[in-house]
This record gives structure tokens, C-alpha cells and sequence, in this order.
């Protein structure tokens, strides 16, 4: 552990040091609301896709306003990287920089990193004279970059087919826009109008955090601030490292699979080590990189192992870069968790399963403090085409929640984003309806799909698409063939799926939608990624899964069966089988028939 500097901790007084901080989280705030403001497409300013940085002159992190919750820290690495890159020495005041090269900037190439150097005064002042106070950063998803498909690509074989990138490409010099490299952009988009406004959305918020940092050094000064920075990461890496000696010491491990494209799965297997005050996550018992799109940068891997390293020390702080210095990661190179070039890597959805796979061996260590398992996915139905009204290219897309696990002490929520995009929202229905054409039949939840424990996982729902013209559509789940976890005797929930509903001639239609049947169970629910062109009338059901179950379900209390049952979330045939329940067409409890079949159990 780094030892304080004593001098800044007397000299700069714990008021000064609070006020400090919270500007600095507020700084990152407006930027988000900046970007929310201005942005072009649903998936920025309602679904919440993006990550938001400040950084002090050393590329410390200081502040952020994560969209998504596994964006935590994904800039952290994106900038290192864009610096080697570019050289700081080569970084002007006015200068705004793209990033999107997958390895570096810690995602797929949608995701797009926009980074700015900070410095005391604006591009009229030569770089020589000017005061380098941070770099701010944004990243957030755009709709279309070159890649081979509108949309997600799902069947990439290297990265060339995932659109055009930028590994730290000036698209403002000097505090000037780089028309050429404007018309890069233009030129390889579908959608070129939206990505352009997007660019031009974070460039907005980046100009909002550069005033507040300027204004922030210009009142204090920048000993002071420095001073101050240095405080709350001391204090910050403090705390983390208490709670990490708070743990029990030991190693624990893991394995699920996420279904990937072939139909055998990719293995992930993660081994937690607590010794002291240290943690460290190893992902080498995973899978090599695989052929398909579902390789994970090294980035994004650190990301998922800050976002569990966080819930179990410092859910309740601000992020800073304090808070990390007791993690380390291990992933080698060519893993399916530091994919190396040229591996595709444009479908993240390994790195969202593998948070589950991180609680779950923590979960052997600490149950009392992780949930059972959630329902472990995304649930992406993403539509593009074009608009039969207007003539114009469009792509909408909409995660849809699930399950969180059930707890020792608490049922888990219902119908809640997963954790990777806690932060995040699904767009209303009026307003994709009004994007796309599409209506929705259902919106509900799932009766029964919350794994059964004294402590009830939570339900996933079901979301009907109905198309309203020929319309390109895709869907990505990842975590359909292998099922949740509980704890301490809990089940675990319902696995997600997608149902086709199509025309009289369903099996037909399910043929030409997909290479291969196989895929399908007998409802013909979809196991696996899918693209396809969906006809008028014909509809997509997405089945989100449920939480696990924490708990013997035969200890859970009888009234809080019945109160489910009332509700909705369980039916009598669960409650009689799963909870040894047995609940009346009236609604009340039998209690001798629920004694009996209790008593029978043990």
C-alpha cells in the first residue's frame, strides 16, 4: 500500500478536500446530462449506453458517471492506451480524439471512446505555456461505423468485418474539426446524420467537464487541487483495502458457459484469491479466444472485475482510482478474456455472463454478502431496416431486464437490468413504436421464473414484438442453455429464451430464418444468437430469466408463498411443488395438506 503524503493531509483541511470531491463527481454528472441532452440515438439518451471519465494530468481516474455499470473503468484503460499511442507530447489544447480499436479501447467498435486533454487555457495558447490539468472522456454507442451489418454483427471472424477503426485519430485539432476525417466517418455510416450528432453530443460533454476542471483549478489552484486529488485516493484505496481484510482469506472458483455460436459453449472459469488486504481474479482455466464474436478485451475484463471488486468493498463511494489498487487481474494472452488481433470481439455478451461466474465463487466464500445468481443476461432484440414511411435507415434496439438472486436476508428484485447496466434503461414502448415499426403485444412478467428459496429469486419478464412490415431483426442471449445458481439449497431460475411466432407456415418460415433448426427446442424457443428478416405480423417473444432461489424453498414463510400466489408470482402448482404449499382456490393456506407434504420432505 502506497503511504499518504503527510504533507498535503495537513496542509489541505478535510472541508477543502469534501468540496473538491463532490465538484468533481458533480463535473462528471453534467457531462452525462450533457450527452443525454444533445445525443442523436435511443440507445444514448434513453437506454443510458455510455461511460463518462475525468481524469487528473497523471491519467488518474477522479471521477465518473458510468451509463452502464460495466463501463466502470473501461476509459481507465482506453486512455493509457490512446497515450502510448499518440505520444503526450503530441496531445494539443483543443484536440479531441477517436477510439474504438477493440483491444485498446476495452469494448467492440461501436462503442466509441471520444478523449480530450485538459489544459489550463484554450488552443490560442501554445501547448509549451500551457498548464496540462487532466483529460476528460466519454464513450457511448453509435449506431453504425462500416461494419458488414446494420446492427451487431454475429458472425464476424476478425475485427475487419466490425467496422472502421480508430486507434486515437484526431477528429478536432488544435480546437478545429478535421473535416477529412468528419468525412471518414460520414462516408463509412448508414446512418451518418445520427452518428455525426452522437460525435458532436460528447464533444459537448467533454466541453463541459474541461470548464468545470479549469474552473475548479482557477479557484483553488492547482497545488491545491492536486493536494486534494491525492487525499481521496489515499482515502479511497484505504477504505477498499479495510474492506478487503474484512473478507476471509482463501481462493474459490467457478465455471459456467455462456452459449456462444457453435453450440458447445465457452467455458468461463474464474478463480478469486483473497490473501489480506489483496484480491486477485484469474481467468486462465477460460476458454482460448473463439473463432466467433464473443472474444473479450483486456479492458473489458478489468471492468468486469472492478464492478465485483466494488459491490463487495465500496458500493456506496464515488469511483476513484483508489479504490482498485488492491486488485489485480490475470487473463493470458489469446484467452477468451484478453482477446488478441485480430479476434472479433463485437458481441460483449461473455463479459456480461461472467459476473455471475465471479459472484458465484465468491458466493462460496461469503454467501451472506452475494445474491444467488441473476438471470444472467441481456436480452437484446435490436430491429433495423428501413422506414416504410419515411424511406430512411433506421436501427432501434432494447435490452429488457431480469431476475436479481435472491439474498439472505431479501427476495430479489423483479424485472431489474442486469448488473452489468444497473444504471441503464429500456426504451418506453411509445417511443420505440414511434422509432421502428413495431407494436407490443405483451409486457409482463413471467409467473414462476424466479428460482424457489426461503428467499425468492426475482421474475424475468416477457416482451412481445410484433412487426407491423417486413423488418430485419436480431437477438442476442447468451444464457439460455446453462442455468442459474442458487445458494444454500435455493433453485435456480428460469433460463432466458426467444420464441418465434410466425405465420401458418411456421415451420418453413423457422427454416428460412435459420441455417440451422437445431437451435430450436420443441416450442421453437431460440437458444443462441439470431438474425433474420421478420415478415408483417410475425412476432418475437423475448423470455428473460429469472433469479436464483437463497434457501431451502420448504423453509420460506407459508404467507409469503401465498402473498406470491396472490400476486401473480407463483402459481398454486409451483407453490405446491416447490414450496410444499398448498394454497386454496379462495386463496388461503391449507395448512394441514401444507404440513403434510412438509413434514413428507424431510
Amino acid at each position: 500500500m502506497s503511504e499518504p503524503n503527510t504533507d498535503s493531509q495537513t496542509t489541505i483541511d478535510a472541508a477543502t478536500v469534501e468540496v473538491v470531491r463532490n465538484y468533481l463527481t458533480s463535473a462528471a454528472t453534467e457531462m452525462q446530462r450533457t450527452l443525454v441532452r444533445t445525443a442523436y440515438n435511443t440507445i444514448i439518451y434513453e437506454i443510458l449506453d455510455f461511460g463518462i471519465s475525468l481524469y487528473d494530468r497523471d491519467r488518474t481516474l477522479i471521477a465518473d458517471s458510468p451509463g452502464l455499470a460495466l463501463f466502470l473503468g473501461a476509459n481507465d484503460y482506453a486512455l493509457e492506451k490512446l497515450v502510448e499511442h499518440v505520444g503526450e507530447e503530441n496531445i494539443e489544447p483543443g484536440d479531441v480524439l477517436l477510439m474504438n480499436y477493440p483491444y485498446w479501447s476495452s469494448t467492440h467498435t461501436l462503442d466509441v471512446g471520444v478523449f480530450a486533454p485538459i489544459f489550463q487555457e484554450g488552443p490560442e495558447v501554445p501547448r509549451e505555456e500551457n498548464e496540462l490539468l487532466g483529460y476528460a472522456a466519454t464513450r457511448a454507442h453509435w449506431l453504425d461505423l462500416g461494419a458488414k451489418d446494420e446492427g451487431y454483427v454475429l458472425d464476424s471472424t476478425d475485427v475487419h468485418q466490425e467496422g472502421v477503426i480508430f486507434p486515437g485519430t484526431k477528429v478536432h485539432k488544435r480546437g478545429e474539426p478535421d473535416e477529412e476525417v468528419l468525412d471518414l466517418i460520414r462516408f463509412n455510416s448508414r446512418l451518418p446524420d445520427k452518428v455525426l450528432g452522437d460525435l458532436n453530443a460528447q464533444i459537448a460533454a467533454i466541453r463541459t467537464g474541461t470548464r468545470r476542471l479549469r474552473e475548479l483549478h482557477e479557484k483553488y489552484g492547482g497545488e491545491t487541487i492536486n493536494a486534494c486529488i491525492e487525499r481521496i485516493q489515499d482515502h479511497g484505496e484505504r477504505t477498499a483495502r479495510e474492506a478487503v481484510r474484512a473478507l476471509p482469506d482463501g481462493a474459490w472458483s467457478a465455471v459456467d458457459y455462456a452459449d456462444g455460436t457453435t453450440g458447445d459453449g465457452i467455458r468461463i472459469e474464474v478463480e478469486v484469491t483473497i490473501d489480506g488486504e489483496e484480491v486477485h481474479v484469474d481467468f486462465s482455466g477460460s476458454a482460448e479466444q473463439v473463432d466467433g464474436p464473443l472474444n473479450i478485451p483486456r479492458g473489458m475484463t478489468e471492468t468486469v472485475c472492478k464492478l465485483c471488486f466494488k459491490t463487495i468493498t465500496t458500493p456506496e463511494e464515488a469511483s476513484n482510482a483508489g479504490q482498485y489498487e488492491p486488485l489485480s487481474i490475470h487473463a493470458p494472452e489469446g484467452n477468451v478474456f484478453n482477446a488478441s488481433y485480430p479476434a472479433p470481439t463485437f458481441t460483449i455478451w461473455t463479459g456480461i455472463v461472467s459476473v455471475d461466474v465471479v459472484f458465484k465463487a465468491l458466493a462460496k466464500a461469503m454467501p451472506e454478502r452475494v445474491p444467488a445468481s441473476s438471470g444472467g443476461d441481456l436480452n437484446d432484440i435490436m430491429l433495423f431496416g428501413e422506414d416504410p414511411e419515411t424511406g430512411r435507415q433506421f436501427v432501434e434496439a432494447n435490452n429488457d431486464a431480469v431476475g436479481w438472486g435472491g439474498t439472505t436476508d431479501h427476495d430479489g428484485a423483479t424485472a431489474i437490468m442486469h448488473i452489468t447496466e444497473t444504471m441503464v434503461q429500456n426504451i418506453p414502448i411509445e417511443v420505440f413504436e414511434s422509432k421502428a415499426p413495431v407494436s407490443f403485444d405483451e409486457l409482463s412478467l413471467r409467473q414462476d421464473s424466479g428460482g424457489a428459496g426461503e428467499y425468492r429469486g426475482g421474475l424475468g419478464l416477457r416482451r412481445d414484438f410484433r412487426m407491423e412490415s417486413p423488418v430485419g431483426a436480431l437477438s442476442i442471449v447468451q444464457k439460455t442453455r446453462e442455468p442459474g445458481w442458487g445458494i444454500d439449497g435455493g433453485d435456480p431460475g428460469a433460463k432466458n429464451g426467444v420464441v418465434l411466432e410466425c405465420h401458418d407456415d411456421a415451420d418453413e418460415r423457422v427454416q428460412v430464418l435459420v441455417d440451422n433448426t437445431d437451435i430450436y427446442d420443441d416450442d421453437r424457443q431460440w437458444v443462441g444468437m439470431f438474425r433474420g428478416t421478420f415478415l408483417e405480423d410475425e412476432v418475437i417473444s423475448n423470455r428473460t430469466g429469472g433469479g436464483g432461489g437463497y434457501g431451502d424453498p420448504f423453509d420460506r414463510d407459508p404467507e409469503a408463498v401465498r402473498e406470491d400466489v396472490i400476486d401473480g408470482y407463483v402459481s398454486r402448482k409451483a407453490a405446491r411443488e416447490e414450496y410444499g404449499v398448498v394454497i386454496t382456490d379462495d386463496d388461503d393456506i391449507d395448512w394441514e395438506e401444507t404440513d403434510r407434504r412438509r413434514s413428507k420432505s424431510t
